[in-house]
């Protein structure tokens, strides 16, 4: 064996040398350098993919490598046939093994330093966007992998003519019809079962696998194993050259049955290997095609078997194809990390007709047409690419645009790209399981006992409505513990006793008070409910109405925030109004419910909903007392509210206004220590906005829409997004419209946690002007007047721990005092008044929160909107929903649900490019022409040193000769 290996590599370095002893190697690399740059920045059109990753590189190696090594390899041994030197070698005192792997390893490492040389589009891309190189890592070792195989058949090839170019011919066809096999133009001729075993004989298919970075040992040992078969037969076929024209031996037929059992243990491996699905490694960041920790912890809490039921047709649209076996390998995941409690099945409707009528009729899952078309034809395909995910009685169905995205790539290409299955499934898992909970007794998900306390004054002493009330109070506590199995404890405590210590105590705790009916009746009570767990507390609000079911709606409410597993709720606040210019939030509201139930509500009651965990509050406008009071006192129940407004209201319609503005909270955030400047920020890191523009050709006026660069819209990257918190760790990218800056109070927020989340870059300036039209004409750069004063500016907080309310000492605004009919004369009020009689307000102030309050503030009156997104996604010619991933972020850090938190970051991990002119592109792209110029210069430099040094060494051995 060692003389084996020091035989190799004296061979592999004579050939090697060989391939610079003529332009053969500088033409080789040269060529591979101008395909694959030409592939990366003109075919793929790489910027306007707008995603910092460098699939473009990788994506048209299978196919350039066929035609590249074919030529590499040709002259192997066809060269020494044609020339008489085979002979000679097979004489020399030298292993015909040894002359195999050296011809091998001399190609394969001048198809590395061809791989190396490519280095600097990475490199380059690295630093202009957030580059994740575990696809990079697997990408170079999968192209590896793929040109050793084909440079093992091209030597075959090689050794099986004495003709050059016969040789490259038969190379490029059976390296091409290798990869032909596994192609979908092949697969999508067949059904899935045959489909899927071609897509596994293919190079390509096990390529894509490994360039998303997941290392699978089945994949590497299928090249390993054709680089074996054909160097078997390589060495074969020298043995066979070496007794031909001799008659045929037993020894000959030895060699013959050793050489076809290496070649059938090789393929024979690949059948071993495959049931073997956990010889895998994820080297992506994040882990992002691995079962994550959040989906397992979800898959621990099933009690009921589960069903997942994969709905796919043979026959489907091409670019949906390569992801069926993406999705498929999931749900195996799934099923696996579920430990038995998971059933995963796969169904073809287009073939079972009873199948079809069940999705149809229980499911409501129908074929959807896709259109295909090449240069022969176009059709229709009527096909099935859904999901069933079902757990007890309950449900939930997901279709293609649930699990995939499409994003344009030049002007006619599309990259169909699976979103991340996991986050969906795993959501939809959530869903079902959190709904079946619902449905059932909520003490049976919780780990530790609940213990009820009602803070309540005697009943001689609590409104008429009250009184009945807490007799309904009391049955419905004693249904409550006969399902709590001994998990609930009922305290009933008159805070006016013994002095009123409770009272103070809860003042402080909770910043409770007495409560009143109304001005016209001023005696105060003790009404107040809290659930009390472990290690946190949940304020029992008083429903509305005053009567049994609201109450014990409010209870339940509160039960399911302390058990794990249930469905949270978000009161969401909104503008009304319809129009051009009214503000719509069907992307943000489309997107909440897949996660939480969102209850839309306009807070003129001045009560949020009783079941509301979270409140989420929307480009609020003139705001009144009472609206302001139900926000107040949300957060000083210990709640979380969520704030995305600014002094400034945009209009999104024909043509960009902006109006000045009052929200009816600056007085309540400045109470709070956050005051929301009156200007807005403009940043010359921004992003595009689409612009109409008229040019003139051959006297005929054109208007096109060109993408011009808007300070207005600052583009916020990397620490200008904080890394520490989870609401902005995993976006990597946000693009604001219309921002203010904010100042914060220091003295107020002292015993606060603080945590700054966006900032606009140190270059930004502001700006009050109400004109956001930009003049391109006398501002060229940037549309507008640039500042002389620049600095960073913070556009997002979030504040956490304890507050004190703004009517801390004020009169509820809900008490109100009744007009006098009598002075008025009004029959209408007159009946008003009678119902307020009859139907008294109860109301109190709490006077600060617990430490648990969350509140985090956007200063932008458009965020999320419609209008908003639509503009961010005109100019970067994709969907955008960062500003959605952010509230839905905000949304599950307020809720502590670290859980989906997680598992949203692993889907949200932007890639996206830093925006640059055209001009700077082209200078990017001039960039890596000249780096792949000077890598091939210093290749040449270096083999003239070895050639030099070589040149010293034989001169010397001659002089001592």
């Amino acid at each position: 064996m060692p003389k084996l290996l020091s035989d190799t590599a004296r061979v592999a370095r004579k050939e090697f040398r060989g391939f610079f002893a003529s332009p053969a190697a500088y033409l080789f690399l040269g060529s591979f350098l101008a395909a694959v740059l030409f592939a990366f920045f003109w075919v793929s059109t790489y910027f306007a993919r707008n995603i910092a990753d460098v699939r473009p590189l990788f994506q048209w190696l299978p196919l350039l490598l066929i035609f590249l090594v074919a030529t590499l390899t040709m002259r192997s041994w066809s060269e020494e046939r044609r020339a008489g030197t085979l002979e000679s070698l097979l004489t020399a005192p030298l292993s015909p093994s040894a002359l195999v792997l050296g011809k091998f390893a001399a190609a394969l490492a001048l198809v590395a330093i061809a791989l190396l040389l490519t280095l600097p589009l990475p490199i380059t891309v690295s630093l202009i966007g957030p580059l994740d190189w575990g696809p990079v890592i697997g990408g170079y070792l999968a192209t590896l992998f793929l040109a050793a195989a084909y440079v093992a058949i091209g030597v075959y090839m090689s050794v099986r003519t004495d003709n050059p170019i016969v040789a490259l011919i038969l190379t490029a066809l059976v390296c091409g019809l290798f990869y032909l096999v596994g192609s979908n133009t092949l697969t999508n001729l067949f059904g899935y079962p045959i489909g899927s075993l071609l897509a596994l004989l293919g190079t390509g298919t096990r390529f894509e696998s490994i360039t998303r970075g997941v290392l699978d040992l089945r994949d590497l040992y299928y090249y390993l194993s054709i680089v074996g078969v054909f160097l078997v037969l390589n060495r074969f076929s020298l043995e066979r050259l070496s007794w031909s024209g001799n008659p045929v031996g037993r020894q000959h037929r030895l060699w013959g049955w050793v050489a076809g059992l290496a070649v059938a243990n090789f393929l024979a491996a690949n059948l071993w290997l495959a049931p073997i699905g956990w010889a895998r490694a994820d080297i992506t960041q994040g882990k992002l095609y691995s079962i994550s920790d959040a989906t397992r912890h979800q898959l621990e809490q099933l009690r009921e078997p589960l069903l997942i039921r994969g709905y796919f047709s043979a026959k489907t649209h091409p670019l949906l194809a390569p992801l069926v076996p993406r999705i498929k390998d999931l749900l195996e995941e799934y099923a696996v990390a579920a430990g038995g409690q998971a059933r995963v099945e796969f169904i073809d409707p287009t073939r079972d007709p009873a199948a079809e009528e069940e999705a149809a009729s229980h499911y409501g899952i129908r074929p959807v047409p896709f259109q295909t078309a090449d240069r022969y034809q176009a059709a229709v395909v009527n096909s099935y690419f859904d999901l069933v995910i079902a757990y007890g009685d309950q449900f939930e169905t997901l279709g293609y645009q649930d699990l995939i995205e499409v994003k344009a790539r030049g002007e006619r290409d599309l990259d169909v790209l699976l979103k991340n299955p996991e986050y969906a499934i795993t959501r939809a898992i959530r869903k079902v399981t959190s709904a079946y909970q619902a449905g059932g007794n909520p003490f049976e998900t919780l780990q530790q006992p609940v213990t009820f306390k009602a803070y309540m004054s005697p009943s001689e002493r609590l409104p008429e409505q009250l009184r009945s009330l807490r007799g309904d109070l009391d049955s419905l506590l004693d249904e409550l513990s006969k399902q709590a199995n001994g998990k609930l404890k009922v305290s009933f405590e008159d805070p006016d006793a013994n002095g009123g210590v409770l009272g103070e105590t809860l003042a402080k705790q909770y910043g409770f008070g007495p409560q009143v009916a109304s001005l016209l009746d001023p005696d105060p009570f003790w009404f107040y409910m809290v659930l009390e767990g472990k290690d946190e507390h949940v304020q029992v609000p008083l429903p509305d109405p005053l009567d049994k079911t609201a109450l014990k709606r409010s209870i339940d409410a509160a039960l399911q925030r302390l058990a794990p597993g249930f469905l949270k709720t978000v009161a969401l606040f909104k503008p009304a109004g319809f129009g051009p210019g009214a503000k719509s939030y069907s992307q943000l509201s489309k997107a909440l419910a897949e996660d939480v139930r969102v209850k839309e509500t306009d807070l003129k009651n001045g009560q949020v909903p009783d079941e509301a965990d979270a409140l989420l509050v929307l480009a609020p406008r003139d705001l009144d007392e009472t609206q302001r009071f139900a926000i107040d006192q949300f957060l000083m129940q210990g709640g979380s509210v969520i704030l995305a407004t600014s002094p400034f209201d945009v209009q999104v319609a024909t043509t960009l206004n902006a109006q000045r503005q009052t929200t009816g909270l600056e007085a309540w955030l400045e109470h709070l220590g956050v005051d929301i400047q009156t200007s807005m920020v403009l940043d010359p890191q921004n992003a595009a906005l689409p612009v109409p523009m008229e040019r003139n050709i051959g006297g005929l006026t054109l208007r096109e829409i060109r993408m011009l660069p808007y300070p207005h819209f600052p583009d916020l990257r990397g620490d200008q997004l904080n890394s520490e918190n989870p609401i902005t760790a995993s976006l990597g990218q946000l693009t604001l419209n219309w921002a203010s800056p904010i100042e914060l109070d220091a003295e107020k927020n002292q015993h606060r946690v603080v945590t700054e989340l966006l900032h606009s870059s140190p270059d930004s300036w502001r700006s009050d002007a109400l004109n956001l039209v930009p003049d391109y004409r006398n501002y060229p750069d940037s549309g507008f007047a640039v500042s002389d004063e620049r600095q960073p500016s913070l556009l997002a907080v979030a504040l956490e721990g304890k507050f004190d309310s703004y009517y801390q000492g004020k009169p509820s605004p809900l008490a109100h005092a009744p007009t006098d009919p009598e002075t008025t004369g009004d029959d209408s009020q007159a009946e008003e008044t009678a119902d307020e009689e009859e139907s008294p307000q109860i109301t109190g102030v709490i006077s600060h929160s617990p430490e648990s309050a969350r509140l985090v503030l956007v200063a932008s009156n458009t965020f999320a909107s419609d209008s908003a997104l639509d503009l961010a996604s005109q100019g970067l010619n994709t969907l955008y929903s960062k500003p959605v991933a952010f509230l839905q972020n905000a949304l599950d850090w307020s809720l502590e649900d670290s859980g989906l938190l997680a598992l949203r970051g692993r889907t949200q991990l932007a890639r996206t490019l830093i925006p640059m002119p055209e001009s700077q592109q082209r200078l990017w792209e001039y960039l890596n022409y000249g780096l792949a110029l000077a890598g091939l210069f210093g290749v040449w430099l270096w083999r003239r040193r070895v050639a030099v040094a070589d040149r010293r060494r034989y001169q010397k051995i001659l002089a001592e000769i």
